[in-house]
């Protein structure tokens, strides 16, 4: 072998080992990438206790409903608010006073959830967005919704006929379609939002029902494929094994209270508050998750509110602010006098942690106990509603305000 051929022998040898050397660093490279590589949903876990997940369902362009589910694990408990579509704002992806699923319709999902995060003012980790079509889809693979359909339908609306049963009924993904879409003349806005509402907390619970045949890691991506999401098929996997174990009898659905007003021809709206409101719902709802036991969320609390000043309407204003934070208010009456200076909380039940979360949704500390009798069935107190809030001078209408004693 002449100098020529082992000069190209030994440069052949050269290449070869660069080449060897540079697959032995990709393929190290990819192994890390992949070894390294965390779950979204257990690292949103270690950075926060709740998962929040904004749900979109959608018919081409236009939001059927939109709801953040908050989401806690570790106790399986859940909220559920609603985004009506017409939440009035000036909203920066547009420069303009809208709706708030017009972003949705000309910005798409990112801009729709960005503005979403500034409303309730927090993160939301991931999104998951349906159309109409593969959610018809979703519900005959699992099993079909239950709802209740309070009278039969039978209805005609742009030429399709909509034919509903009446009672508790299991709809398949035609009808459970219909159930979302038909609209009678006499029904108000807010009877359409709840039977929208309703049909989430079915979808929830149908995915907690079906659990095992939507996990199974062979089939699982005949869901996946039916839902858009911000997380890879993995994470969603993921996302989905957690929250199909939410305790959906315990979901109690909210929606944004607010005013509306005419703009430009359109109702809007507008959040109580400045849009305050709305943050502390959110955020109340999410704490309450936390730190309440067992016992401290299992059901609906009934509230009787007082007006013990001179203000009209007092009452029945902080009556509408209490109901979308999950409340049930009886009744809103007069106090037996109007110069009460400071707010007062009767606690009937002797839930000092319930009493307290209530306080500090209005900043109020001045709670009274109310003489618990062990006897009564129900209610211990024997009184008909767990809290009677009489509101005082301090009140402004959302806070008391130089927090005081009763006099």
């Amino acid at each position: 072998m002449n100098k020529k051929q082992t000069g190209r022998l030994e440069a052949n040898k050269g290449v070869l080992f660069l080449a060897l050397i540079f697959i032995i660093l990709f393929s190290v490279t990819i192994f890390l990438v992949f070894s390294l590589r965390t779950d979204s949903v257990d690292e949103s876990l270690k950075n926060d206790s709740v998962i929040k997940t904004l749900f979109v369902l959608h018919d081409e362009e236009r939001v059927l409903f939109t709801d953040i589910l908050i989401y806690y694990p570790v106790s399986r408990r859940g909220a559920l608010i609603n985004i009506l579509g017409n939440t009035g704002g000036i909203y920066q992806s547009l420069g303009r006073v809208d709706r708030i699923d017009a972003i949705y319709a000309e910005n798409g999902i990112d801009a729709y959830k960005a503005e979403i995060e500034k409303l309730i003012g927090q993160t939301i980790h991931f999104y998951m967005e349906i159309t109409l079509d593969d959610f018809g889809q979703l519900t005959d693979m699992l099993g079909g919704l239950k709802v209740f359909v309070p009278s039969p339908v039978d209805i005609k609306n742009d030429g399709r006929r909509y034919l509903l049963p009446s009672g508790a009924v299991t709809l398949d993904g035609d009808k459970i379609i219909t159930y979302l879409t038909y609209e009678r003349p006499e029904e108000t806005e807010d009877e359409i939002v709840d039977r929208r509402q309703n049909v989430m907390v079915a979808f929830l619970s149908a995915l907690n029902r079906s659990s095992k045949s939507v996990l199974d890691k062979k089939s699982f991506y005949r869901y996946a494929k039916r839902i858009k999401s911000n997380l890879e098929r993995k994470d969603l996997y993921s996302l989905i094994s957690q929250i199909s174990n939410v305790d959906s009898e315990r979901l109690i659905p909210q929606s944004i209270t607010g005013s509306k007003r005419n703009v430009d021809g359109k109702i809007l709206l507008f959040p109580f508050y400045d849009g305050q409101l709305i943050k502390d719902v959110v955020k109340q709802a999410s704490n309450s998750l936390i730190a309440l036991d067992d016992v401290g969320i299992n059901r609906i609390y009934v509230l009787e509110i007082q007006n013990g000043t001179t203000v009209q309407g007092l009452a029945r204003n902080t009556a509408a602010l209490l109901k979308s934070t999950g409340y049930d208010v009886l009744s809103t009456v007069n106090a037996s006098r109007n110069d009460y200076e400071n707010t007062v909380i009767i606690n009937h039940i002797g839930n000092a942690e319930i009493a307290k979360s209530l306080g500090d949704f209005i900043h109020c500390t001045n709670i009274i106990e109310d003489e618990v009798k062990p006897e009564s069935d129900g209610n211990e107190s024997g009184s008909n509603v767990d809290f009677t809030i009489i509101l005082g001078k301090d009140f402004d209408g959302r806070y008391v305000k130089n927090i005081g004693g009763t006099k």
